[in-house]
């Protein structure tokens, strides 16, 4: 495996870890929904994922990662459609 796409795939799981972190415990959806602070860091980590995603699938189109495409999808929604994204869809 090349070093640029280790070293995506750990910020990948760094993001995830953070995405864990910050949400409510046990899972509130109207407790998220409320905290605009704790959505703008889930939509933040969720821009790192799909950009490390979109870059790992450059160097690798043919990696095996569950959902790479739409992982990128939800980054580049969140992106170029943030006027239209809903917190349900995050």
């Amino acid at each position: 495996m090349q070093e640029e796409i280790r070293v995506w795939l750990e910020d990948i799981e760094k993001a995830i870890v953070e995405i864990d972190q910050f949400l409510p415990n046990p899972r509130n959806f109207l407790e998220f929904e409320r905290d605009l602070k704790t959505i703008r860091a889930v939509q933040r980590n969720i821009e790192i994922i799909g950009e490390a995603m979109s870059r790992i699938l450059k160097l690798e189109p043919d990696i095996l990662i569950t959902d790479s495409r739409k992982i990128v999808d939800t980054r580049n929604r969140i992106i170029h459609g943030y006027d239209h994204v809903s917190n349900d869809v995050i």
